[in-house]
C-alpha cells in the first residue's frame, strides 16, 4: 500500500494541482487574447516567409556590444530580405518552441510586443509589414512608401527617413496588465520594449548595419503609419541600414 500524505504534503500537491489548472486556463485566455489582436490588424493577405535564423555569426556578442553606438547615418545601400529575417529574429523570434520563449524576455512569458517594419530600400517590396514569431514570417499589411510619413510623425528627424528600413516596436498592454495589473504598463512591457531594441541594436551591430533608438515622435500618427488597431502603442522606432 502506498504510504498516506501529511497534511503538509496533500496540501502542497492540492496547490500544485490548483496552481496547473490556473495556469492552464490562463494560457488559453492568453492565446484567444492574441487572436482577438491578431484579427484587428487589417492585412492585405501576403504572407512572406523568411529564411531561417543563423544561430551562429561571424561576430561575437562581445565584439558587437563592444561595438554597438548608436548611429544615424546611413548610405543608400539596400538591407537585404536575408537580413531583415535576422533582425526578427534578434527581436522577437522564437528561440524555443515548447515552451514558446523568444529571444528576448518577458514577464509571465505573456510577449506584448509587437513588431512593425517600414520598408523602403530593400529587395523585399516597399510597404508595411507585421512580423509573426509563432511561424516566422511577415504579414503584408499594406504596400507603398511610408518612410517620409513615418520621420513626419517622428518631429521631422531625418534618420528615419533615410534608413532601408524602420523597426516600429509597439506594445499591447492589456496582455501583461491581465496579469500584473497596473505594475505592467508602467514597468514590464517598457522593460520588454527596451530588451527587444537592445537585441536589434546587437544584431544590426553584427550584421555590419547601423540603427538608434527614437522616443520622440506622436503615437497615434505613427500608429496610423502602420495601420496598427488602437491597443498597439508604439515605443520604439528605430531606423536601419548600412554604416556610412
Amino acid at each position: 500500500m502506498p504510504k498516506a500524505l501529511s497534511r503538509r504534503e496533500a496540501l502542497a500537491v492540492l496547490a500544485g494541482t490548483v496552481a496547473a489548472v490556473f495556469g492552464t486556463i490562463f494560457g488559453l485566455l492568453q492565446l484567444a487574447e492574441f487572436s482577438r489582436h491578431a484579427g484587428e490588424l487589417k492585412m492585405e493577405g501576403e504572407i512572406i516567409k523568411l529564411a531561417e535564423p543563423k544561430s551562429r555569426g561571424v561576430v561575437s556578442v562581445e565584439e558587437a556590444v563592444g561595438r554597438r553606438r548608436s548611429r544615424r547615418s546611413y548610405t543608400n545601400d539596400p538591407v537585404l530580405l536575408s537580413d531583415i529575417s535576422q533582425l526578427c529574429w534578434a527581436a522577437q523570434g522564437v528561440t524555443e518552441v515548447a515552451n514558446r520563449l523568444r529571444a528576448a524576455p518577458s514577464a509571465g512569458a505573456l510577449y506584448p510586443i509587437e513588431l512593425f517594419l517600414v520598408v523602403g530600400n530593400s529587395d523585399l517590396e516597399a510597404g508595411i509589414y507585421h512580423y509573426r514569431s509563432t511561424d516566422h514570417t511577415l504579414e503584408t499589411v499594406k504596400r507603398g512608401e511610408y518612410r517620409n510619413q513615418l520621420r513626419e510623425a517622428s518631429l521631422g528627424q531625418e534618420w528615419v527617413g533615410n534608413g532601408a528600413l524602420d523597426f516600429v516596436i509597439t506594445g499591447v498592454y492589456d496582455r501583461t496588465i491581465a496579469k500584473y495589473g497596473e505594475r505592467g504598463r508602467e514597468r514590464y512591457v517598457p522593460m520588454e520594449a527596451g530588451c527587444v531594441a537592445e537585441n536589434l541594436y546587437l544584431q544590426a551591430e553584427a550584421l555590419g548595419l547601423g540603427t538608434v533608438s527614437v522616443g520622440a515622435f506622436h503615437d497615434d500618427r505613427v500608429r496610423e503609419v502602420i495601420s496598427a488597431p488602437g491597443q498597439y502603442v508604439p515605443l520604439f522606432v528605430m531606423p536601419m541600414g548600412h554604416i556610412r
